[in-house]
């Protein structure tokens, strides 16, 4: 099955929080809210330059997909 590269998640447990899910590397979940985020990845020491930058990227592209999914909601 092949997965779009993020997802919105939802759950009543938490009626404040904006989440987003990113399926690909490094996958992570991402609080819109309150900018928590949750690796799914385990990391080593040597990496942590490269995530840092990837992680940015990640990041913004979550924003950006996050609002275009809203935009579209609002139509």
């Amino acid at each position: 099955m092949e997965l779009p590269k993020f997802l919105l998640g939802d759950n009543t447990d938490f009626p404040d929080a904006i989440f987003v899910i990113h399926t690909a590397f490094p996958r992570f979940i991402i609080n819109l809210a309150d900018d928590e985020i949750e690796w799914l990845e385990d990391f080593d020491k040597d990496d942590a330059e490269e995530l840092l930058t990837e992680a940015e990227i990640c990041i913004k592209e979550a924003t950006e997909f996050y609002d275009k999914e809203i935009a579209l909601y609002e139509e």
